[in-house]
């Protein structure tokens, strides 16, 4: 069955910001590997005319990326967001369907990448062509809920009351979610990654090229540089740690602790040289082929990318007990997971994995096995959105 999708992600990757929502860039090309017809739409604030964020004033209204049009048409976003995060909203909602009109015949489907500010933008919009709404949740919506302003807490129910389902990368999730909507509405789709794509075979050859002893553990972490991500603990424990044959590797974009683990480093014995802010998805993948073990001591995640990533470049992962990662990560067969913040079980499991690195390939192999028992992969994760989508059509 071939039908039309518009496709709603407000964070989706742009020429500013090209790693930015990695992940519904994937889920977008999924689709579209599965047949579907799919308009992108990823709105933008208006841009300042000078200063910060006044490079966003150059994004262009329609921006080809990987072989797709990106549309990006504007709203009003005023910060500091903990004061009008609510009214970005109702900007969203009134600016965005208005383009849609304009620029795309009604689609089949609407498609929302976040409940908010995707779905809650496009309620009316479906409401009033009588388009089923699926929204997507990938964690801040449901794990933070209560923390939220009242007016977003407010749109954030409403968009869970329009939406035909809710699409939930994780049980835990789930569970969240149908605190406030019907379980029946509520799916569990987890998002995945491709193994093809990771050159495990040239492990030996890529290291090589980047400089690195063969013989080495090299330890990964791949994310924004914040408190949310455990840089902190990371921070507290590098210029303690004596393990003479491991190599530390940070790739992220940014984040309020980047400068604090720079700084730890430069205290640390290991060297600053593999720390980037910004690098392409295709030498990401080399780098979580090269990895022995991803260290992700994150407070609160849904099931994040990069861990499916790491199965598939068989690469251990050390992470912690939050959010759907235990779903994720068998402790102790396919990595290990500690309680979050804890800096001494931190500090304990990496002088483990630098003495162990055979123990990590091991782990490694079964995480790739994991991955493709459960159909964690991109295809499977278009499939499962495909038959619930021809669900809602055939209604």
């Amino acid at each position: 069955m071939t039908y039309s999708v518009l496709a709603s992600a407000v964070n989706h990757p742009d020429a500013i910001n090209p790693y930015i929502g990695l992940f519904n860039q994937r889920i977008v090309q999924s689709l579209m590997r599965r047949g579907m017809d799919v308009d992108v739409v990823s709105p933008r604030p208006y841009a300042p005319p000078v200063g910060p964020h006044s490079e966003f004033s150059m994004l262009p209204t329609v921006e080809g990326w990987n072989g797709y049009d990106v549309h990006h048409p504007r709203f009003f976003y005023l910060l500091p967001k903990r004061f009008f995060y609510g009214r970005a909203g109702e900007s969203f909602a009134k600016r965005v369907p208005r383009y849609v009109e304009k620029t795309f015949d009604v689609p089949d489907v609407v498609h929302a990448c976040h409940i908010y500010l995707d779905g809650y933008g496009m309620v009316d919009y479906c409401e009033r062509h009588d388009v089923p709404l699926f929204v997507v949740s990938h964690g801040h919506f449901m794990n933070n809920y209560d923390e939220l302003a009242d007016d977003v807490r407010t749109k954030v129910d409403e968009t869970l009351a329009a939406a035909t389902k809710v699409l939930c990368v994780s049980d835990a999730l789930a569970e969240k979610a149908s605190e406030r909507v019907s379980p029946d509405k509520v799916e569990v789709v987890p998002i995945g990654a491709t193994p093809s794509r990771y050159p495990v075979e040239r492990k030996a050859e890529l290291r090589e090229e980047l400089g690195i002893d063969p013989e080495a553990t090299v330890a990964l972490f791949v994310g924004e540089f914040c408190e949310r991500k455990g840089i902190p603990e990371l921070v507290e424990i590098l210029p303690e740690l004596d393990l003479p044959n491991t190599e530390f590797v940070f790739v992220g974009h940014g984040g309020d602790e980047e400068w604090n683990l720079r700084r730890a480093l430069a205290s640390s014995q290991f060297s600053a040289r593999h720390l980037y802010t910004g690098i392409t998805s295709m030498a990401l993948r080399r780098w979580l082929a090269v990895a022995d073990v991803l260290v992700l001591p994150s407070h609160a995640e849904g099931r994040p990318t990069v861990i499916y990533e790491a199965m598939a470049a068989e690469t251990a992962v050390l992470s912690t007990t939050v959010g759907g990662i235990p779903e994720q990560v068998v402790d102790g067969e396919t990595g290990v997971l500690i309680p979050p913040g804890d800096v001494e079980r931190l500090r304990e499991e990496l002088v483990a994995a630098s003495a162990d690195r055979d123990r990590l390939l091991e782990m490694g192999k079964k995480g790739r096995e994991r991955l493709l028992e459960q159909g964690w992969t991109w295809d499977d994760h278009a499939e499962r959105v495909r038959r619930l989508h021809t669900e809602a059509l055939d209604r």
